[in-house]
């Protein structure tokens, strides 16, 4: 979600788009029965529970309480409605209310505050953990069972090296990062070789966004995550939590240092791309340092100099959920440096990345480095970033660059998010822990809930996830292709990761020519899925499916071009699904047939034929594959794609001519099933030498300006396009009036950025609130992208109109309704509300809930308590009246009832609130009197 106010406003977007390739689709389309007009709920009552709206005005805001505390995560909290995303709602500093200026949504969800929902990474915050796992999961739901244990591999990276380790610590003066009002600490743990001679390889590791400053000693109720830490606070070391990977990855002979981001934690909450071009300048300020030290050791800090010095030319990223997408763009601003303008370390790289490890990373951008090879390691039982969206920074690669670099997924199965890092993990880390996974005791996830059998021990995940850490040095910095076939989808396994298990993927590297769902394919037999849209229909995972898929997690678009799969639904063997490519496709000198196959969880014994045929019609089939799913339940992202291969040699036998494919079949033998291919590669052993491609780099901007009172101004989104060769993007471009989104292949290039998004903003002296025209962009081919969202946001210029409140009928007999007039001293272009709130007064009757009428009641309020309550004390009561667009007043009114009895006249109170939702002015009494 881009962090910009959103709302309706005169002004008219015009776009226009150079080098636009010929097809262009809408997304977010009006859903069937949706109401064409916005239909926000007047009062809090007609909200779910836990839901209120408060405020008036430019502090309208949608609120959410939660039943309890929410602790800083990685993932992105966010509000959704029917289905679309609302916006990104700040935390308030107890940790369980949130809160969303209406001011601050997308219209497209302005069809109405109905079926609301808290969504982080796919997760529902708004209901019981494991509440739609008991709707649809029998009571006698037998505990996962781990899958089948691999053979263990020709090396095992996690063992020991042969160096003692020393330890120590710097700190040197903070640094000011652009967006951030405070500066950010430049911290690190040092630990390296003892006894290594020349200079060795770097490993620097970022933790990811956790709460940032506690109070020894006074719970969970004093962590809090702002930035700097206020008096008698400490901050939370999270640095200090990967001490174990850097020992073990030390006594190999790898220099590595820890550093701290805090500052970045605390700060990172308004940022657009949510701190990933922060956290990179941060990774990059410390490189800087280390080639200082390499060049001149003297004055490196005493940690530094206790070991070897750092080979610069040789550095392994590792980041953690939100310091994962920190060390990707890193990489990136390595390779293609970012505008000045949005960086905090804007100097020469003078050192070469050779690969990134990425622990549960988030994917804001969905825009991965494609020449630099990264391992990404997936816990299955994620309770953060639980869609596991990391899962991008491979498939997101595919057909970017020239595809030499490898890309690896590791999944392992019963880890969860947190417990890679020790001082997030109770019982090790300094400050307050929790698992990440929330436990029902009552309700015991078969999968992730811990003691089931397939769910780790913090030391088994943290020992597995180390090894993995280690295997990726091994193999990218050192180039030990051992290594790859414990990473690459071979099938082998790291024994000192035992008893963890471990199942991996990978694109790139000895993978040749490819058959990708999205390059033009037909598909008889099965269909071409779309990985997010909400037509059901097109969708490749249905309402159906029990938990999620990586591959198709969401990103902001309700609708993507260009992420597709190939589903198979087969009701008897036999049924073939034949996949024909755009072109022929050369499988000529590669070993095997690689393909990634996504299978339901807890499914086993799917088998499937695979055949290949020709140009010429030769057909060849090249043998079978079975794929078991992954343990999973409603609450993990269990459909995850596994790797299976075919040698080619039936091909060869039968005379079909691999230098032209022409389509593949899969044919299933087993009875029922479904399946979903992500891809196929010609694939051969080895791990080839990587030179990063000149790819054009794009980077979006934000521009503000005034409405202004009159005329109409064009304005022009910025975007700055460098490097040193062209490229294609993909371009999301949002009307802000009406949700609709137009995506089109954008051909883009040094000098002539091929985005030219213009806005004509129309002035007028009415009210309204700020409108932001909104551009999303993703790398297609020969190109990366670092700021990814961006645009033109026209910021109010006109005072809101004075709002009072008058008495039409302060004082009736019962069964006559209450009114007041709420008159605007001038119209305004958008809904104004404004709210009354009691006032108790026990001096004298009041009117309760005997005197109104029930429905009404019920409508306000949402829950009539039992017996006689005044309407004063009733919780959350309040009258909510709008002024529609163009309008100057509308009417409250309260609706009395007869009763029957003989009693005084009866009371109440309101008082008009201000913005900030703080009662104002008199007090307006109404009188009710008796009618007997």
């Amino acid at each position: 979600m881009i962090r910009a106010r959103k709302t309706w406003a005169a002004v008219a977007a015009a776009l226009t788009l150079v080098g636009v390739a010929p097809a262009a689709a809408h997304a977010r389309p009006q859903p069937p029965g949706a109401a064409s007009a916005p239909t926000t709920p007047h009062t809090t009552a007609d909200l779910p529970p836990g839901w209120r709206l408060t405020g008036s005005g430019e502090t309208k805001a949608l609120e959410w309480r939660s039943p309890r505390t929410v602790p800083p995560g990685d993932a992105r909290v966010e509000f959704h409605a029917t289905g679309r995303l609302l916006g990104i709602p700040e935390q308030d500093a107890d940790g369980r209310t949130f809160r969303l200026p209406l001011d601050d949504t997308d219209p497209a969800a302005g069809h109405g505050l109905t079926d609301l929902q808290v969504l982080a990474a796919g997760r529902r915050l708004d209901r019981e953990a494991g509440a739609a796992a008991r709707e649809r999961r029998p009571d006698d739901t037998p505990p996962a069972k781990p899958p089948a244990r691999l053979p263990a591999g020709a090396v095992d990276p996690g063992r020991p090296g042969r160096f003692a380790t020393t330890t120590g610590a710097y700190t040197l003066d903070p640094v000011r990062l652009p967006g951030l009002a405070a500066p950010v600490e430049m911290r690190g743990l040092v630990v390296a070789p003892k006894g290594a001679t020349g200079k060795r390889p770097l490993a620097l590791f970022l933790h990811g966004r956790h709460a940032t400053c506690y109070v020894p000693g006074e719970g969970e109720d004093a962590v809090t995550i702002d930035w700097p830490c206020a008096r008698g606070a400490q901050p939370i070391p999270s640095h200090r939590g990967y001490l174990e990977d850097q020992k073990l990855l030390a006594s190999q002979g790898y220099v590595t240092v820890s550093i701290s981001a805090n500052g970045i934690n605390g700060q990172d909450g308004d940022l657009e791309d949510g701190g990933a071009q922060a956290r990179s300048s941060l990774v990059r300020s410390h490189l800087a340092r280390w080639a200082d030290w390499s060049t001149g050791p003297a004055a490196a800090p005493t940690a530094v100099r206790r070991g070897p010095r750092a080979d610069l030319s040789r550095v392994l990223l590792v980041g953690h959920s939100r310091g994962g997408e920190g060390v990707d763009r890193a990489a990136m601003d390595s390779l293609y440096p970012p505008p000045a303008s949005q960086d905090g370390h804007p100097a020469r790289a003078r050192w070469k990345i050779r690969g990134t490890v990425l622990v549960g990373p988030t994917a804001f951008g969905q825009n991965p480095v494609p020449d630099v090879p990264s391992l990404t390691i997936l816990p299955g039982c994620d309770g953060d970033v639980s869609d596991l969206q990391g899962q991008l920074y491979v498939d997101g690669t595919r057909g970017v660059s020239r595809g030499r670099a490898l890309h690896s997924a590791v999944h392992i199965t019963g880890a969860n998010h947190n417990y890679f890092n020790s001082e997030w993990t109770p019982g090790l880390a300094q400050a307050p822990a929790s698992d990440d996974f929330w436990d029902d005791p009552e309700d015991r996830d078969p999968v992730c809930s811990p003691g089931s059998p397939t769910r780790l021990t913090a030391e088994q995940q943290h020992r597995a996830g180390a090894t993995y850490v280690a295997a990726a040095a091994r193999l990218f910095v050192a180039g030990d292709d051992r290594v790859r076939e414990l990473v690459d989808g071979t099938g082998r396994r790291a024994p000192s990761a035992d008893p963890a298990r471990v199942l991996t993927h990978a694109v790139g590297a000895g993978r040749g020519a490819g058959l990708l769902p999205d390059d033009g394919v037909k598909v008889t037999g099965g269909r071409l899925c779309s990985a997010v849209d909400p037509d059901p229909a097109t969708a490749c995972l249905g309402e159906d499916a029990v938990g999620w898929a990586p591959h198709f997690a969401y990103w902001q678009p309700e609708r993507e071009a260009g992420r597709s799969a190939i589903a198979l639904n087969w009701s008897a063997p036999g049924t073939a699904t034949r996949i024909r490519t755009g072109a022929p496709l050369s499988l000529k000198g590669a070993e095997s047939l690689a393909l990634r196959v996504i299978v339901p969880p807890n499914s086993t014994g799917t088998r499937l034929d695979v055949s290949v045929t020709d140009t010429a019609g030769r057909r060849a089939t090249l043998g079978a594959v079975r794929v078991d799913g992954l343990p999973g339940s409603e609450r993990t992202a269990s459909y995850w794609a596994q790797e299976v291969r075919v040698p080619l040699t039936a091909a060869g036998r039968a005379g079909v001519d691999l230098r032209r494919v022409a389509s593949m079949e899969l044919t299933p033998r087993t009875r029922t099933g479904r399946a979903w291919l992500m891809d196929a590669h010609a694939w051969q052993p080895g791990t080839p030498g990587v030179r990063p491609a000149p790819l054009a780099r794009v980077d979006v901007g934000r521009t503000k300006v005034e409405e202004g009172d009159s005329g109409v101004r064009t304005y022009t989104v910025p975007v700055r396009v460098s490097g040193k060769g062209g490229g294609t993007v993909r371009t999301y471009v949002t009307d802000p009036a009406t949700g609709a989104t137009e995506t089109r292949l954008v051909s883009v290039r040094p000098g002539s950025p091929g985005i030219d998004v213009t806005v004509e903003v129309a002035g007028n002296e009415r009210y309204a609130w700020d409108v932001s025209h909104d551009v999303l962009v993703k790398a297609v081919r020969g190109s990366v992208v670092g700021a990814y969202a961006g645009g033109v946001t026209v910021t109010n210029d006109d005072p809101m109109p004075a709002v009072s409140v008058t008495p039409v009928a302060g004082t009736v007999t019962e069964g006559q309704p209450l009114r007041w007039r709420i008159s605007l001293s001038e119209p305004a272009d958008v809904d104004l509300g404004a709210a009354l709130v009691p006032v108790p007064d026990d001096t004298r009757p009041q009117l309760s809930t005997e005197d109104v009428d029930r429905d009404w009641l019920l409508e306000t309020v949402g829950e009539v308590p039992d017996g006689e309550v005044p309407l004063s004390r009733l919780e959350y009561f309040s009258l909510w009246t709008s002024v529609p667009p163009g309008g100057t007043s509308a009417e409250a009114t309260v609706p009395t009832v007869r009763d029957g009895a003989t009693e005084p006249a009866e009371h109440i109170g309101f008082r008009l609130t201000d913005e900030e939702g703080e009662p104002q002015g008199p007090v307006l009494t109404g009188t009710v009197r008796d009618a007997s």
